[in-house]
């Protein structure tokens, strides 16, 4: 009986065809990297003091300048060792009842009573806005901040699970089309609806849907080119969100409103809805339910593309790769090997969000030129996928993935304790961190489908993964809350996971050019399994030389 990937050989591994498909499906990375990080510039957090309506009323009159009436209006107080005006407290005076001329004498301020913001704030934004300046999200409200970003997760959390149920049931490319309407409609509604609640509500429905639809072409894509090919297109399509990362920061500097660049982030996905007309759905899929004569008319269709003649008659197709119904949750972690093996990864995918996530977002609370900071730091994402293809096969996956791991948590151990005076310095190592959990995040993706058998691949790969939503939920709050006690706190957090990362992963076998395991005994008893791979490459050796004779 021939399999799916027996038809794919003659059709072409990775021809015109998978390659328009990939062209057009790439394409897919770039506004989601926007809808995840977007939070940088969406939720950005200027410099910030209580307003005065008085004050600002004769600063009008007197030409003062923001400055001149903040010393006025806000405390000195000491923010982690530094002295400045307090963002949250003003002076508690009447100043309708003092007699202040715009020639005004430094006044002493220091014995004055101290009291909460009573009209708001006054932010150093002028001619943009935040979500936090249009709701004035700063001070004791500061916690709803990282609820944006917290709610996109929680929707990723239950997507990763609907979707994966939706396109393993009804299939990719309608998993895909359901995702690209909801997207469009939550995401606008979000740019419009006046109240934050309600945009917490619509942010948590744009993850459940962007998240499903990006995982459902990501599998629809590994599933149309050969073997020899997932792995790269599976990084190449990672790496196109890095190629978002950079047009971003361009998008927000022009685009000073956060609606309308909400409006910008999820346009894209209403071109995406007409994909559906010009893709096909996964044949690997199709033989999965049972469809083979559907899914060999799209192979045929595959083939005509590109310029090749199926040579066999294939009547019935089957999946060499089709997961056993039977797998349950207990198979994850009822053996020694396949417990240490989820209790490891689902730390790494752990620590891949919130590493990588809080790594993005700090940009926004470091001070500096926030467009070009991001930029910089966007940058250098780029290497990290060349680096993995040029070494996964060489030096294999653990060390690369330990190393990864290992160096972003020195990297952010170590900027933490660099001066602000040594700007370069910092922003080098703080690049090199990010260059490792970068590293880290895509190579924890294809080592886990390499350490489970076949019998419990999607499930133990789902589950796994759930951690890397989870770390995202956790990410802003522990980012924001412990800056405000000291800025480069979240970085040692960050350096002691990611080390603690690298340390467990060298716990993990070396998979490179070892068959993928079928059954759960495979893992656990892995040199019985190897033992079989020498005794069918002898196997095949001999009859090719009885062959040749």
């Amino acid at each position: 009986m021939a399999t799916f990937d027996d038809l794919l050989e003659e059709a072409g591994s990775f021809g015109r065809c998978q390659k328009r498909i990939f062209a057009m499906l790439c394409l897919l990375s770039m506004p989601f990297a926007g809808v995840y990080v977007g939070i940088v510039f969406q939720g950005f957090t200027p410099d910030h003091w209580c307003r005065d309506s008085v004050l600002v009323e004769r600063r009008e009159a007197c030409g003062w300048s923001l400055e001149e009436s903040r010393r006025l209006t806000a405390p000195l107080v000491n923010v982690s060792g530094v002295v400045q005006h307090s963002s949250c407290d003003q002076h508690q005076v009447d100043w309708n009842a003092t007699k202040l001329s715009c020639d005004r004498e430094e006044l002493d301020l220091s014995r004055v009573a101290v009291t909460a913001c009573k009209e708001g704030w006054e932010y150093h934004y002028q001619g943009r806005k935040s979500f936090v300046t249009e709701f004035d999200l700063v001070c004791s409200d500061g916690w709803l901040v990282d609820m944006y970003q917290s709610t996109l997760n929680v929707g990723f959390l239950v997507g990763s699970f609907a979707f994966g149920y939706f396109a393993d049931r009804f299939g990719r490319m309608k998993s895909f089309l359901v995702s690209n309407i909801i997207n469009v409609v939550a995401g606008i509604a979000l740019a419009v609806v006046p109240n934050y609640i309600a945009i917490l509500v619509l942010r948590a429905i744009v993850g459940f849907s962007v998240k499903g639809g990006w995982m459902a072409i990501y599998v629809l894509l590994t599933e149309i080119v050969g073997v020899k090919y997932r792995r790269t297109v599976g990084i190449l399509y990672q790496m196109f969100f890095s190629v978002g990362l950079l047009i971003l920061p361009l998008l927000a500097y022009f685009i000073t409103d956060w609606r309308w660049l909400q409006v910008v982030f999820m346009a894209p996905y209403a071109i995406y809805i007409a994909y559906y007309r010009f893709i096909p759905e996964s044949p690997r899929w199709l033989i999965s339910q049972n469809n083979s004569s559907k899914a060999l008319k799209i192979t045929e269709a595959i083939a005509k593309e590109n310029k090749k003649k199926l040579l066999s008659h294939f009547e019935i197709l089957t999946d060499d790769e089709v997961d056993s119904s039977s797998a349950s949750l207990l198979d994850l972690i009822r053996t020694p090997n396949m417990r240490k093996h989820t209790f490891i990864l689902m730390f790494n995918w752990f620590t891949s969000a919130v590493v990588y996530q809080g790594l993005i977002m700090r940009v926004g609370i470091t001070g500096g030129n926030i467009y070009i900071d991001f930029l910089i730091s966007g940058l250098v994402e780029f290497p990290a996928a060349f680096l993995i293809l040029f070494t996964i096969e060489r030096v294999g996956r653990r060390v690369p993935f330990a190393s990864a791991n290992i160096v972003a948590g020195v990297s952010c151990i170590v900027t933490a304790f660099i001066p602000d005076s040594m700007f370069w310095l910092k922003t080098t190592v703080a690049c090199i961190g990010r260059l490792g959990i970068t590293m880290a995040f895509e190579m924890v993706v294809f080592v886990n489908t390499e350490l489970y058998p076949t019998c419990v691949r999607n499930l133990g790969v789902s589950v796994c993964s759930t951690l890397c939503d989870v770390g995202g939920i956790v990410s802003p709050f522990l980012l924001y809350r412990l800056a405000s006690i000291w800025l480069e706190l979240p970085l040692i957090i960050f350096g002691v996971v990611a080390l603690v990362a690298g340390g467990l992963v060298l716990l993990l076998p070396e998979t490179r050019g070892a068959a993928l395991p079928d059954t759960i005994e495979d893992v656990e008893f892995p040199d019985r399994k190897k033992g079989n791979q020498e005794e069918n490459k002898e196997m095949k050796q001999i009859l090719k030389t009885s062959e040749a004779a």
